[in-house]
């Protein structure tokens, strides 16, 4: 290898973690991505693919050692990091180990915390919802009574909406805990849940970068009890003071996280006239978010994120003033995937810059009500913010996702 590596801990298995591994080529470096489940990653093979550094645990203590070792091999790590959220912190403590540049390990660590981000958001007087942590199903069951109307229980860390959901009553709220509860003892990991009020309004999220606001998205949820993302439109067409509020919130919730460093993705909701902070991301925003930046405004956050990472000046300064949506392709039911139609006729509407499908015929589909059950999407881009929804719809309306078997045909198993 005569290029200096540029070194992955992990990564997203779709989405920004292709997007990482072809920017860091195509800058200069050679990129390496240190994992412990190889199978997972779709994108280790063709042009584009990283050396693989297979290893028993992605931990700073499995890691270190062989990263000096290898260092001399690789002609030297220009920088470390991972568009995985769960791995983030490692690969800041690494980095730090090493001498290279990177956010703060420790407020990382602390800031995935979706308790601990609710209690220092509340202390800094920051809008947020009222929250309770339990630790067993009947604590949920009496957090939910103290906080009163429908709440939302979900898992303290994590992303993409995973084992989020709105109980109505708290009989459910209990339920659900037990089942996450029990999911997290299965994994090693602390027994504890987050039970908080659901906020009503429309939901935003405001891409920040070393600080500094970048722009706002809004966001289109599909149908309840969960939170999974159908699509999202950038820049948010909304009323200045409502961008002011956003923005506002999410700088000053930056600043008391100590997370000024790289980029982070704030998801937040308009409660009348104040924005309720939902949680923070340390890392890019999933959803493809990162792509509508690039088609809207010019800047390509992913390069920007590796400059930053190899202690270069990132620019993240828009070119252009667009607008961009993306809107998924989710399946009909749970079943194989037999084809998908009409993909040619999206790409062919005017606007649409971009229709792809993220799974192969064969493939089993089922609803787990998070980001898992996004087959593929639609991105258009125009010139004003309807238009670009509109061809984006367009674009999904054209496709038909096909199953060669009914709908909960795969409930028992595979």
């Amino acid at each position: 290898m005569s290029r200096r590596a540029l070194l992955f801990i992990e990564s997203n298995t779709s989405g920004t973690g292709r997007l990482f591994v072809r920017a860091a080529r195509e800058m200069g470096f050679a990129p390496v991505l240190a994992t412990a489940r190889p199978e997972r990653y779709a994108f280790l093979s063709g042009a584009d693919a990283p050396e693989v550094l297979v290893v028993p645990r992605a931990d700073e203590a499995t890691l270190e050692p062989l990263l000096r070792e290898r260092h001399g091999e690789w002609g030297g790590i220009a920088g470390i990091t991972s568009s995985s959220e769960y791995f983030i912190a490692t690969a800041a403590a690494l980095a730090a180990r090493l001498g290279l540049p990177g956010p703060d390990a420790a407020a990382i660590r602390a800031g995935r915390d979706k308790s601990f981000q609710r209690r220092a958001l509340s202390q800094a007087g920051l809008p947020a919802p009222a929250f309770r942590v339990a630790g067993s199903a009947p604590e949920a069951v009496w957090a939910a009574r103290e906080i009163g109307g429908p709440v939302v229980v979900k898992p303290l860390a994590g992303s993409g909406s995973v084992g989020v959901l709105a109980c109505a009553t708290s009989v459910e709220a209990g339920r659900h805990a037990a089942r996450l509860l029990t999911r997290a003892a299965a994994a090693g990991e602390p027994r504890r849940v987050l039970v908080e009020a659901l906020v009503e309004g429309p939901e935003f999220s405001v891409e920040v970068f070393s600080g500094r606001v970048v722009g706002v998205t809004r966001k289109h949820l599909g149908a309840p009890p969960t939170f999974v993302e159908a699509g999202h439109d950038y820049p948010a067409a909304v009323p200045p003071p409502v961008a002011r509020a956003l923005e506002g919130a999410a700088v000053r919730g930056t600043e008391v996280l100590g997370l000024g460093w790289g980029p982070l993705h704030w998801e937040l909701r308009m409660r009348g006239g104040e924005a309720v902070a939902i949680e923070v991301n340390p890392r890019l925003a999933g959803g493809f978010i990162p792509e509508l930046v690039r088609h809207a405004q010019g800047i390509d956050l992913v390069r920007e994120t590796l400059r930053l990472v190899v202690g270069d000046a990132p620019d993240p300064r828009p070119a252009i003033q667009r607008h961009a949506s993306i809107r998924f392709l989710f399946s009909p039911g749970e079943g194989r995937l037999a084809g998908v139609e009409g993909m040619e006729g999206a790409r062919g509407i005017p606007g649409v810059v971009d229709a792809t499908l993220y799974r192969a015929p064969g493939d089993a589909l089922a609803v787990h009500g998070d980001f898992r059950d996004r087959i593929g999407h639609v991105i258009a881009c125009a010139d004003g913010a309807d238009e670009a929804a509109r061809a984006a719809e367009r674009g999904r309306g054209a496709v038909r996702v096909l199953l060669d078997e009914p709908a909960g045909a795969l409930a028992g198993g595979g």
